[in-house]
């Protein structure tokens, strides 16, 4: 079923676009968060969002295992909404935190490349209409961590990837959603 990946920067409206989409598709929505709320700032941008959803909608937590949940979630009249990617992305890094010391290769990354892999192969599978949020990081400063950059690095991979199995892709500046890909008229 149709699939969207809706990329933008902080604060783009990335998530309202998202919101948008599901309340017109008119199905029952899922709305899957990566988020954890580690210290009370992030709990209160967690609380924002949950408060600007319509109660009616079902929220599942998936800090890491974003394709087990998508599958279980995924309704053929429903939608999902995956918020975001770049945050399911930074929580995988993390667990993989005593690889990260190693030199940073592929096969240093079990659990990200895992999962990354199961994401993919689930997105085409999944019934119903699916959004995928996520931030664009490559477009500001060169971070000057080796974390930093290889986050970086993996968010533009996954950006990439994902955008290649979705139906539609989408950027949001300011608000203002531009079409990178759309499905064939």
């Amino acid at each position: 079923m149709p699939t969207e990946l809706i990329l933008g920067g902080a604060r783009s409206g990335k998530s309202r676009l998202a919101e948008r989409r599901a309340l017109d598709h008119g199905g029952p929505v899922t709305v899957i968060a990566t988020a954890e709320a580690g210290d009370a700032e992030m709990a209160a941008r967690i609380a924002r969002h949950r408060a600007d959803r319509p109660e009616h909608w079902h929220t599942i937590e998936a800090p890491t295992a974003l394709a087990d949940t998508l599958q279980d979630a995924a309704r053929a009249n429903g939608c999902v909404i995956v918020d975001c990617l770049t945050l399911w992305l930074s929580n995988l890094l993390m667990q993989d935190a005593a690889e990260l010391r190693a030199p940073h290769v592929a096969n240093a990354l079990p659990d990200w490349q895992r999962e990354h892999a199961a994401l993919l192969a689930s997105l085409p599978e999944l019934p119903g209409l699916t959004i995928l949020v996520a931030n664009e990081v490559g477009l500001g400063l060169v971070p000057d961590s080796p974390l930093g950059r290889l986050f970086r690095d993996e968010a533009g991979r996954l950006n990439q990837s994902v955008a290649a199995v979705c139906d539609r892709v989408t950027f949001v500046a300011a608000g203002l959603p531009l079409t990178l890909k759309a499905p064939p008229a």
